[in-house]
């Protein structure tokens, strides 16, 4: 039998905003649960620190070299097949409610929408003042006519107006309501929480805001490449503030309303995952949660996202639940990337995968081993600094490496980073420069230019000899 699927995809979310991944400061009780139900991939890889791009990968199942969409604000080329589509074509009942974000939607913009299968496509890129497809002021208008045309801190609304709220209302609509109930389905809730500016339904910051939470981990940019020092004073896109401006009082309010966004959240999956159970609809869905890439808040002198590439900005949850096929408490440790989260999804529904996807459904069954190695990349999408920044990071057992690329007539086009996570999990000491790393540098970086290549896009068909 086909499952259903639910895929609850969250926006800036970094791995370690969970509780079932160890961090004892944040209150998850039902992603907690849903993992201790299903599967938690404790290593996976977006590929790339961005919105646009990352989610162009997950659902084409295609590295950022191939699809086209390098950077936020470009649009996806009408030619790349989704996997929605697929699972439309396949007699799948889809549905979206949230952020999309494969074509540019800056400045009030509606996004073009492509052939994605989407029946129900209830669409609002953010919380905030823009197009007026806005799905999210359509109805906040409907339920709260006062607040037409005056000023508003949407980040702040109470929770039973918020845009987490909205997308829970929306989810469970569509599982009580809107669905076609003599096909299986498709839906995908994207939140826009945690991704800042930096607040949440005051009740629940007030949860956080007198913890005593974790401060940033520290580093003082010491032998890292220069553009993380420019970064730490101007973070993505030069329209958030930097590291340095923080004061520490800030950073705990920061660290306090980041983990309110994500409680809230978990609270809407709390709402979603009962109402999947009140229709008798769990057993037979499978239930994915996920982010589109991380957040640095503040560690290593750094805040937001890109161009970085560390842990904290590529690395994010991935949750799977789908009751007697996986077991219950599975923790796997295998790199796992996007563009696989698709792939398993085609593959529960008894079709072939696209792109470079993996299905990871006999991982969670110790049925296989992934690939063992895992791509980022970041591509100049939006630091307003003197040179365009261009970065490639290769994650393959206990090592990384970031490649900074630039002119090959310039030193910068040889700069970058290698660390061992196994000695160095917080990646404090950079190894790019040091002799006695030099030989695992150099077959890391032979090992990525083979990857680009045996990844490059040869689907044109071949028809002769010339």
């Amino acid at each position: 039998m086909r499952p259903n699927v639910l895929l609850l995809c969250t926006d800036q979310q970094r791995f370690s905003a969970l509780g079932a991944s160890g961090n004892d400061e944040i209150d998850t009780p039902n992603l907690d649960r849903l993992a201790a139900q299903g599967a938690l991939f404790e290593n996976c890889y977006v590929q790339n620190p961005v919105c646009g791009p990352s989610r162009a990968s997950l659902m084409t199942s295609r590295y950022v070299h191939q699809h086209g969409l390098w950077a936020n604000g470009v649009g996806l080329p009408e030619h790349e097949r989704l996997f929605s589509k697929e699972l439309a074509d396949a007699g799948y009942d889809c549905g979206l409610v949230g952020k999309f974000h494969l074509n540019a939607c800056f400045g009030g913009r509606s996004e073009k929408r492509h052939d994605d299968g989407f029946r129900v496509f209830r669409w609002a890129h953010d919380p905030y003042p823009g197009s007026s497809e806005n799905e999210y002021h359509r109805w906040l208008h409907t339920v709260r006519p006062d607040l037409a045309g005056t000023e508003v801190d949407y980040d702040t609304l109470p929770a039973e107006i918020h845009y987490s709220h909205w997308i829970g209302e929306q989810t469970i609509d569509f599982l009580t309501r809107s669905r076609d109930r003599d096909k299986p389905f498709l839906f995908v809730a994207n939140f826009f929480d945690p991704h800042h500016g930096f607040g949440a339904p005051e009740d629940y910051v007030r949860r956080y805001r007198d913890k005593a939470l974790s401060r940033p981990l520290p580093d003082d940019l010491t032998g890292k490449p220069p553009i993380q020092t420019e970064a730490s004073h101007a973070s993505y896109a030069g329209h958030a503030r930097g590291f340095t401006s923080y004061s520490p009082e800030e950073l705990q309010e920061v660290k306090a309303a980041y983990y309110a966004m994500v409680t809230l959240v978990d609270d809407e999956v709390r709402r979603i995952l009962d109402t999947l159970d009140a229709e008798g609809l769990s057993d037979d869905t499978l239930v994915v949660f996920t982010s589109d890439h991380g957040e640095m808040l503040g560690d290593h002198a750094l805040m937001l996202k890109g161009p970085m590439m560390y842990e904290q900005a590529v690395r994010v949850p991935l949750i799977m639940r789908r009751p007697s096929v996986i077991p219950a408490g599975t923790r796997n440790t295998d790199l796992v990337q996007w563009i696989d989260v698709g792939a398993t999804i085609l593959a529960a529904a008894g079709l072939p995968p696209l792109g470079e996807g993996q299905d990871l459904l006999p991982l969670a069954t110790n049925r296989a081993t992934g690939r063992g190695w895992a791509l980022s990349e970041y591509r100049n999408s939006g630091h307003p600094y003197p040179e365009p920044v261009h970065l490639t990071m290769l994650r393959r057992d206990q090592w990384k490496l970031v490649v900074q690329h630039g002119s090959p007539a310039t030193t910068r086009g040889r700069t970058g980073e290698l660390y061992d996570l196994t000695a160095d999990p917080n990646e404090l000491q950079n190894l790019w420069d040091d002799p006695l790393h030099r030989d695992i540098r150099t077959e890391l970086q032979e090992f990525l230019l083979d990857t680009l290549v045996a990844t490059e896009n040869r689907t044109q068909q071949r028809v002769a000899d010339w």
